[in-house]
């Protein structure tokens, strides 16, 4: 496969051409006070990376906790199977969100983004509901399991609502809510956990898996008050809805020019997709069941043919280096580390809830930087300062490890690079990966194209969840060394195939990778927008 650099994914007319539409804001940060009404169905859209941030952080303290494991003694240390079994309670979630991703695509195709977001709260909330009054590990597995299906679908549908409801201007602000609250439902899970370990009863842990269908409920009901997603109205051909959902968005009444040309621009893209897919299946149009079957499938493969498979690329492969840069093995060790630096426990978990801070901060960091700087600039920084670090604490492992009580500067240096690492991730391949996935694939495909990227991110989640343990155990500061290549690799990777988007809005995504420089989609669509007079709605 060869790669481009960024620019010459833009055909040499779209360079040329002006963006005649007047922004709706400024970019970054300060575009949120103008647009208040959109950042704030974001702020709530994105309360479904809160619920897997904080799935996260409440297992990481409950695994170790006494009165877990009195009544699930089948992970306790020194139980046969202890260490498989571990593994096992704490993939099913990975597994079970894996599963929600894929099917989330087409359910936010069907039943729209709104109450697909219903839906996955409601199996969140049982899957919830049966952790807390789990007896017996079979149960607590198969809970986390069914709340992991929840998960995997609000991973996916979230960042996907917030792209089609944000304005150009502010789009990747916004998307960034999705890595910030995740990394915000850790921290407020960590500490919350920390507090309740002292309760001697196993309300110890019953009560923090409680405490996570609150949010979930809050989201589930509140969303039922916010707009539809003008772009996935348009594909269903209710444009009169498309417009008055766009123009609440914008906060503009409907014969404003831009919200007119946005809306003129959402429609030809839908339209053009359409025409795409019926002239690419006309055998798959009849609409029987089996042809709906048949042509879903279909629409499945067409994210790997011409026109899609750059975008499909850019979307799998960012989320594969999300965490094939090492955020879990850093994460996964740092107690080790601190605990060798001759800390009790308690300041062992308090040095690890530091960590996630510092992670949070890095997570704020981009909230504007990316409207402001772009994706790539992010990305590129990132991985370089994130080989460093793994490169420093693969020397100072291998150098000082075997005793670090002799060696205290050198493993404070350790301890050092390793928040500006947690810094370093938080500001670049933390929220960059969730955001670009959800704008970069045509309307047609863009609930498919996020589902698989999230599917991605989920599957390479399990898979580092399962190499690290042993890689760590077994070659020490090898570990560091093997994801300093993978942070390298990211780096080469992002110079080469992933394309800036900032400012662009949804529908210009053909030009920033260049799928509607081939004559045969551009004729389409410049007969589709002569077509469709931006000037004939009403009020």
């Amino acid at each position: 496969m060869t790669g481009v650099h960024n620019s010459s994914f833009d055909p040499p007319h779209s360079r040329s051409a002006p963006d005649l539409r007047e922004p709706y804001c400024q970019p970054g940060f300060a575009g949120l006070f103008a647009s208040y009404y959109v950042a704030l169905c974001a702020v709530f859209a994105a309360i479904g990376g809160l619920l897997f941030g904080y799935d996260q952080g409440v297992v990481s303290v409950i695994l170790v906790e006494p009165q877990f494991l009195q009544r699930f003694t089948r992970i306790a240390d020194g139980a046969a199977g202890a260490g498989f079994w571990k593994g096992l309670l704490t993939a099913m979630i990975e597994l079970g969100a894996l599963i929600g991703a894929l099917n989330q695509g087409w359910i936010a195709d069907k039943l729209s983004r709104k109450y697909s977001i219903v839906l996955a709260v409601g199996i969140f909330t049982i899957g919830s509901a049966l952790q807390t009054g789990a007896v017996t590990y079979a149960m607590l597995v198969s809970a986390r399991f069914v709340g992991g299906l929840g998960i995997g679908m609000l991973s996916m549908v979230a960042p996907l609502y917030i792209s089609e409801i944000s304005p150009p201007e502010i789009r990747g602000t916004l998307l960034v809510l999705e890595e910030f609250s995740i990394v915000t439902g850790i921290v407020i899970a960590f500490w919350i956990t920390y507090s309740t370990q002292h309760i001697l009863s196993e309300m110890a842990w019953r009560l923090p898996f409680a405490l996570q269908i609150l949010p979930a409920l809050v989201l589930g009901i509140g969303i039922l008050f916010l707009p539809f997603s003008p772009r996935w109205l348009a594909s269903k051909g209710r444009d009169q809805e498309a417009l008055q959902s766009l123009a609440k968005l914008r906060q503009l009444p409907s014969s404003d020019q831009r919200v007119q040309m946005e809306w003129h621009d959402i429609r030809a893209e839908a339209a053009l997709h359409q025409e795409i897919s019926a002239e690419t299946h006309p055998h798959l149009q009849d609409g029987s069941t089996s042809s709906n079957l048949r042509l879903e499938l279909a629409s499945w493969a067409d994210l790997f043919k011409s026109g899609c498979w750059r975008r499909t690329h850019v979307g799998v492969g960012i989320m594969f280096f999300q965490q094939f840069v090492g955020i879990n093995a850093l994460i996964y060790y740092s107690p080790t580390l601190f605990a060798t630096m001759g800390l009790n426990h308690s300041m062992q978990l308090i040095m690890s809830g530091v960590l996630n801070i510092t992670q949070l901060l890095g997570v704020t960091t981009s909230v504007w930087t990316m409207d402001r700087f772009g994706r790539r600039p992010l990305l590129l920084l990132g991985s370089m300062v994130m080989f460093l670090s793994h490169v420093v604490i693969a020397g100072l492992v291998g150098g000082y490890g075997a005793d670090w009580s002799a060696h205290r500067t050198e493993g404070w240096t350790s301890a050092a690079f390793l928040f500006i690492y947690m810094a370093a991730f938080g500001a670049s391949w933390g929220p960059v990966p969730w955001a670009m996935p959800a704008e970069i694939f045509p309307s047609s495909l863009r609930a498919k194209g996020v589902a698989l990227s999230t599917c991605s991110n989920w599957l390479n989640n399990f898979i580092i969840g399962l190499v690290t343990p042993p890689l760590v155990e077994t070659t020490g500061y090898g570990a560091y060394v093997f994801f300093a290549i993978f942070c390298l690799l990211s780096l080469v990777w992002t110079f080469i195939f992933v394309p800036e988007t900032k400012g662009r809005s949804l529908e210009e995504m053909d030009r920033v990778f260049g799928d509607a420089s081939a004559g045969f989609e551009q004729g389409k669509r410049e007969h589709i927008e002569r077509h469709l007079d931006p000037h004939t709605a009403v009020d």
